[in-house]
């Protein structure tokens, strides 16, 4: 069996695959966390591959190495995109992967991916699976903070999903609908501009505030939470054949 390992700036995820089948998907807020909840799968797995955007998992790379074949991922490693973003050394291994999973359930036609995560990241592929990039923008939290941290008066404010109010009747309420709703119509316009541009899009959504963003977007799209460890399985298995 596979393992993906995702090293966000936030949290820890892990996937445990048969062949393209997701059969556990774990969650871990330290390297050792991630350590002691991997003791199960210690028979069963096979092979793993590291995606990430910290260097977190440099200290427990030596630590899965010796239980299993371990690789991380990187720039260089093929994938079954063409990579055509001008500065591909410098693109996160987040955003290309994330890019791979929405190809695996949709190869062969344009498809855009908004990850929702500490930044939003729109990530494109056309319909000759050619990455060609995207945009990042604040996520949800970080809006609030950015709010909070370069104005003298203006207080931090918690994300609340639950928030719907187009008119903020006090300050909190204000600060919560220019980050949520701001960041809702921001994506909704952002696929619009895209379908106008790409016959046949396909907008996938995915990242720990896809929640919302799904709750608020009108236009349509497919959901799937697990978009990047699918792309970062892909990726695996695509190496292991070769």
């Amino acid at each position: 069996m596979n393992l993906v390992l995702d090293f966000g700036n936030t949290r820890i995820k892990a996937g445990v695959f048969k062949d393209d089948t997701l059969i556990e998907k774990l969650i871990f807020n330290s390297e050792n966390e991630l350590l002691e909840g991997l003791n199960p799968f210690s028979t069963t797995i096979t092979r793993c591959l590291i995606g990430s955007v910290t260097k977190e998992h440099e200290p427990v790379i030596e630590a899965l190495s010796q239980k299993f074949n371990t690789q991380v991922f990187t720039k260089t490693m093929p994938t079954p995109l063409t990579n055509l973003y001008k500065s591909a050394i410098t693109l996160g291994s987040d955003r290309l992967a994330a890019a791979v999973g929405a190809y695996t359930f949709f190869p062969n036609r344009p498809v855009l991916t908004i990850d929702a995560g500490t930044c939003i990241k729109y990530n494109f592929v056309n319909a000759q699976n050619e990455y060609l990039g995207g945009a990042i923008s604040p996520g949800l939290p970080m809006r609030l903070k950015a709010m909070h941290e370069y104005t003298h008066a203006l207080p931090l404010v918690e994300t609340d999903k639950g928030y719907n109010k187009l008119i903020g009747q006090n300050t909190a309420e204000s600060l919560l609908g220019g980050a949520l709703l701001g960041a809702a119509c921001e994506a909704d316009d952002m696929i619009s501009r895209y379908e106008k541009e790409y016959a046949g899009l396909q907008t996938v959504i995915t990242g720990g505030d896809a929640d919302y963003l799904c709750k608020q977007l009108k236009n349509r799209f497919f959901a799937n939470p697990n978009i990047l460890l699918v792309g970062l399985n892909t990726i695996l298995n695509l190496n292991s054949e070769k």
